[in-house]
């Protein structure tokens, strides 16, 4: 465990890299590495029935010749790092010019880093995933009306990333993660339904009991048995938190950068403009203790920061890296993504839409006919527009109330409409990378019979 926590090897790569790629002639270079261990165990009635453990190291070098950039990757971390530079700047020499290409500015580079405790030193042995994916199950499987599971899963791992520029940025961090799911199975023959329940986090003391996960999965498998149809009509449709995340995901997807300036965002002319009713507040915090996204720099080395891409409803900026951000004429918010064998390219952190005042329940009182989506299906969006047409289930709203289970219905809108109808519930939760609470959108086309 000790060697994995060590990124000091990677570190120096990182460094003889970049100074390789200067000596071969490249102007500008950075050099990542990233770490992975994972550890991961399967069971199905009551046996193991698979346990698998990754590991590795895979470095990637950037190199840029003027307005000219190329990038190598490999997961030999003995490479010859003057022949993978030379190959780098030598392919830099032949690739189109990108006007926009080049390091993030240096005024903007991190220099302290927050502890934002994101590692947990003691990962569990596989003794131990086996015990919490068993005792999963076995909850789930106790649950009246579950006839059988469909597996239950336990998993750790450690993720790690080192940077170093040209131009001086040197960083590096370690987050951990755990993980654990199950998925029951309710009813017989043609007429079974499933569901499930998992829990993600950093660290082992905040990860939901294996009981209380088959619990859940149990119950929400039994509610879901004789499903009916629904009559196609506009009803106000509430999401449930564990879907509701989406919709922010979709708002992410067309206030990214790249999308923007390539034109093909439905939100692309609307900066500055009122998207959401006055009061909402959408906000991205890479600096969240204990966050799944959380980092203490971005992909380019730029410090981190909160902020709010929605403010009071008003859409106030785009995810920008450092390119999108010269092409846009504006600077980069610090959203910088990549991996070893890609340039950055924006994207959101730890992103979530802050709870409203009502509780769930209030937020569907008043409603005569609706639809409840617990799950949803398909990625039937469309960003240059903003059509949104999904897949769903869940259960139909009468007179205020949670009634009976529907399936096999689509949900039909227009996202900008659906911004602007948007009520959330003050039940937020940070149990995924995105989150929101419940939320409700008023007069959206439920299509079933």
């Amino acid at each position: 465990m000790t060697s994995l926590l060590d990124q000091s090897a990677l570190t120096d790569l990182a460094e003889r890299l970049v100074a390789a790629a200067r000596r071969a002639g490249a102007d500008a270079a950075d050099a990542v590495a990233v770490r992975s261990m994972s550890l991961s165990v399967e069971v199905r009635s009551g046996a193991v029935e698979a346990s698998e453990r990754a590991e590795g190291d895979d470095v990637g070098l950037r190199v840029l010749l003027g307005r000219r950039q190329a990038v190598v990757s490999t997961n030999d971390i003995k490479v010859d790092v003057a022949a993978l530079a030379e190959r780098a700047v030598a392919m830099a020499r032949v690739t189109p010019e990108d006007r926009f290409a080049g390091l993030a500015d240096s005024e903007r580079l991190a220099h302290d880093f927050p502890d934002l405790d994101l590692l947990d030193p003691d990962l569990p042995t596989v003794e131990l995933l086996e015990q919490r994916a068993l005792r999963a199950e076995a909850a789930g499987l106790a649950v009246k009306g579950v006839t059988k599971s469909e597996g239950a899963s336990a998993s750790a791992g450690i993720g790690g990333m080192v940077l170093a520029t040209s131009h001086g940025f040197r960083g590096a961090y370690l987050s951990s993660r755990q993980g654990l799911s199950m998925t029951a199975i309710a009813g017989d023959g043609t007429a079974m339904e499933r569901d499930y329940e998992f829990s993600s986090t950093l660290h082992a003391s905040d990860l939901d009991a294996a009981e209380r996960i088959g619990k859940v999965a149990g119950e929400r498998a039994v509610a879901r048995i004789n499903p009916r149809k629904a009559a196609t009509r506009r009803v106000p449709v509430v999401y449930d938190r564990r879907v509701a995340g989406g919709i922010v995901g979709h708002l992410a997807t067309a206030i990214n950068g790249s999308a923007v300036a390539r034109k093909t965002s439905f939100l692309r002319d609307k900066l500055g403009e009122r998207l959401f009713k006055p009061g909402i507040r959408i906000v991205d915090d890479p600096l969240r203790r204990r966050g799944l996204r959380s980092r203490p720099f971005d992909g380019e080395g730029v410090a981190g920061r909160l902020l709010a891409v929605i403010d009071d409803g008003v859409l106030k900026t785009w995810f920008l890296d450092s390119a999108t951000a010269r092409e846009l004429n504006l600077a980069t918010t610090g959203h910088a993504q990549r991996g070893v064998s890609s340039s950055p390219s924006p994207g959101p952190s730890n992103l979530h839409l802050e709870g409203g005042i009502q509780t769930p329940d209030e937020l569907i009182a008043d409603i005569a006919e609706g639809f409840y989506v617990t799950e949803l299906i398909g990625f039937g969006v469309n960003q240059v527009t903003g059509d949104y047409s999904r897949g769903a289930t869940g259960f139909w709203i009468e007179n205020g109330r949670r009634t009976y289970p529907v399936s096999e219905v689509t949900i039909a809108g227009n996202l900008v409409e659906m911004f602007r109808n948007l009520t959330p519930a003050n039940d937020l939760e940070f149990r995924f990378g995105t989150n929101a609470p419940t939320l409700r959108v008023e007069g959206l086309t439920v299509a079933g019979q």
